[in-house]
């Protein structure tokens, strides 16, 4: 992959969006990981004017440590980057006493962990909303379009996504061409949703390299006679995510009435 073409053609594409949509610039929430890491900073490099969003729920200190550190890096470098923290801890701790009670204990983590999701949407639309600017997506494309490892009108509910087109090893790379601080290279992806230090592998059951792996098999055709051992079954979990999480990838479905009924 060649980095700086690359850069600059995202860049650009930022800037040329920007432009059409008659917007200031774009906000965009900073967690701590590699993908906001990189999102964040090529939204900087447009020059536009760039809002980061800190919004904490229960969060793991390291990460909100890793946020800091590179909204800091960040401010260094480009004049146009602003920041704000919504700690939405109590937002969230109030919409838990108001909501109904249920023993599927499981049921309720993960219902909670997409709330906190949805939460943050509501924030950045809110800051958009006010300021005249685009919400910025940091999917990228083993999430947003082979396993589906985001939240529907959460962190999915953006209005243009950067990085969406390229794998997790290219966002490395990118992000060690744009000079991404060392603590968030090396720190393990996590979603941050649930307060704790599980990491994505740890939800997912399989690395991101390994998703690449199956994305590429599953692109080319593959099936799980193809394999076995720990390939047949990093390819089933692609695949089984990838089947169930459809629902996130297409568009709504819409009923169309027959005419002659309107």
């Amino acid at each position: 992959m060649n980095a700086e073409k690359v850069t600059n053609h995202i860049v650009n594409w930022l800037k040329e969006y920007a432009k059409k949509a008659n917007v200031k610039g774009f906000v965009i929430g900073v967690s701590g990981g590699i993908d906001s890491a990189v999102t964040s900073t090529l939204c900087a490099k447009t020059g536009l004017e760039v809002i980061c969003l800190e919004m904490p729920i229960h969060q793991d200190a390291k990460q909100v440590t890793r946020a800091q550190e590179h909204i800091a890096f960040l401010k260094q470098n480009f004049n146009s980057v602003t920041s704000n923290k919504v700690d939405l801890t109590t937002v969230f701790e109030s919409f838990k006493n108001e909501v109904p009670k249920t023993d599927n204990a499981e049921k309720v983590t993960l219902s909670l962990a997409n709330t906190r999701a949805r939460l943050r949407m509501t924030t950045l639309y809110y800051y958009a909303g006010i300021y005249g600017l685009l919400v910025a997506g940091t999917g990228n494309k083993v999430e947003d379009f082979g396993v589906g490892f985001y939240t529907k009108y959460g962190d999915g509910g953006v209005d243009l996504s950067p990085i969406a087109d390229l794998l997790k090893s290219q966002v490395y790379k990118l992000a060690e061409y744009l000079g991404v601080i060392e603590s968030i290279q090396k720190a393990k992806p996590t979603d941050g949703l649930y307060g704790d230090s599980r990491t994505d592998e740890d939800q997912i059951g399989a690395s991101y390299d390994e998703l690449e792996w199956a994305m590429k098999m599953d692109e080319l055709g593959k099936t799980s006679s193809d394999f076995m051992d720990r390939e047949l079954t990093v390819f089933s979990i692609y695949k089984n995510r990838n089947n169930a999480n459809k629902h996130k990838m297409i568009p709504i479905p819409v009923c169309e009435i027959p005419k002659e009924y309107l």
